[in-house]
């Protein structure tokens, strides 16, 4: 138990705290302006908060005052309505999980070690610690047997980034501290480790707050997204939804960009548009059924599935022509999307594929459907179509009119 245990209650997914910063400041000794100056926000209990600004601005300083690895020159902040100046650093920084860009592994310690790190530190039993570790590495998708024995150096960098994400939530801490902690992998790596946060964040309902300088990341993940200036002046503090459609001022029309757009593609998940199916077979599966079945669809493509419905490879009747198995046919599956996806990675997807669709998978990778160009036009049409809707709606009366009468 940590001094910063959160309610948990029966039927809810919140499992997070209220955290309050009032007025908070950070000096430091011969600097004419303060670091960080009156910083007054709240982040609701188990929602995914995103600091974002331009480098420099003091988003990573706020966020460490939050833990105290930084400490505040004046104000107030309560996590769960205590004051955190008044719990025990170690003991505070124990109750809450903190994963930080690279990681931040200790080399010499195996994977199983790093992840127990904190739960020993609080003095869970060998056992209990054991157990957890396996349930963690399960969560973020690393099968135990596997990976507790190694250590980081034999990882990669999206593993290692998802063991930091294990050892930060291991104690089951009510918040999650998150320095850009996706900044030093790839691309394609960076946008799975986002599904899984967000998939795991649908379970577990932490109260996190994320430090990113990309909007793009921050509309994706943040139910609420702080856009911070210079000393972490709040420029606008909402939903992604309305900061894409309504920013607050110059700057923050800057972060957004000019394809804002495209940027409503990535407020909504895969999860909540309809998918198109096509054929799927296992590898022992009959050609001839799958060939019929491919013929007889407006999609010319078929999908062949492993022994726990993951999708390995497209098939076309090209494919099919001469075969006599389904084995070792078809085109590798390079780019998939999960449901958890935005509908901007699924574009991204799709431009990647030749097939002019990407498949969509569930939470342990298994086949769920596909997604299309088509799909994606329609979202942005019909997006489009109640945006206009709502301004139109919006638009003050003109002169002379009133409620119920008549322009004169």
């Amino acid at each position: 138990m940590t001094d910063l245990d959160a309610p948990h209650t029966n039927g809810s997914t919140v499992s997070g705290v209220d955290i309050v910063l009032e007025d908070v400041v950070k000096s430091y000794p011969g600097q004419e302006k303060a670091a960080v100056d009156n910083v007054s926000m709240r982040i609701p209990a188990g929602e995914i908060v995103v600091l974002v600004g331009p480098s420099g601005c003091g988003k990573t300083t706020t966020m460490r005052m939050i833990n105290r690895l930084i400490e505040p020159t004046s104000g107030k902040i309560t996590i769960g309505g205590k004051d955190a100046l008044s719990i025990d650093p170690d003991k505070l920084r124990r109750g809450i999980g903190y994963s930080i860009q690279q990681a931040g592994l200790f080399p010499h310690l195996t994977i199983a070690k790093n992840v127990g790190t904190v739960p020993g530190l609080i003095g869970w039993d060998k056992k209990k610690i054991a157990d957890r570790t396996d349930e963690m590495l399960d969560l973020v998708g690393l099968e135990p047997d596997l990976y507790r024995e190694r250590y980081p150096r034999q990882l990669s960098g999206g593993q290692q980034q998802r063991v930091g994400v294990a050892r930060a939530l291991a104690a089951d801490p009510p918040v999650l501290l998150m320095d850009e902690p996706f900044g030093a992998v790839d691309p394609i790596t960076r946008g799975l480790l986002q599904d899984e946060l967000m998939r795991l964040q649908s379970d577990l309902g932490k109260t996190i707050v994320f430090v990113t300088h990309d909007f793009n990341e921050a509309v994706k993940l943040g139910d609420r997204i702080a856009v911070l200036g210079n000393q972490s002046h709040i420029m606008q503090y909402d939903t992604p939804e309305a900061i894409l459609a309504h920013p607050a001022n110059d700057m923050v029309a800057g972060f957004v960009g000019a394809d804002a757009s495209l940027k409503q593609l990535t407020l909504t998940r895969v999860a909540e548009v309809e998918l198109l199916d096509c054929p799927t077979a296992y590898e022992d599966g009959s050609v001839d059924d799958l060939r019929a079945a491919i013929s007889s669809r407006r999609i010319k493509w078929g999908v062949l599935l492993d022994a726990r419905d993951r999708p390995t490879r497209w098939v076309s009747l090209r494919h099919l022509a001469n075969a006599t198995s389904l084995r070792d046919i078809g085109d590798p599956i390079e780019e998939v999307v999960s449901t958890q996806s935005t509908l901007q990675d699924a574009l991204e997807a799709l431009l990647a594929e030749s097939s002019a669709s990407t498949i969509v998978t569930g939470r342990r990778g298994e086949y769920r459907g596909l997604i299309t160009i088509d799909t994606l036009v329609t979202h942005l049409s019909a997006m489009r179509e109640e945006h206009a809707h709502d301004d139109e709606a919006s638009e003050p009366q003109r002169d002379g009119a009133s409620e119920g009468g008549t322009p004169s």
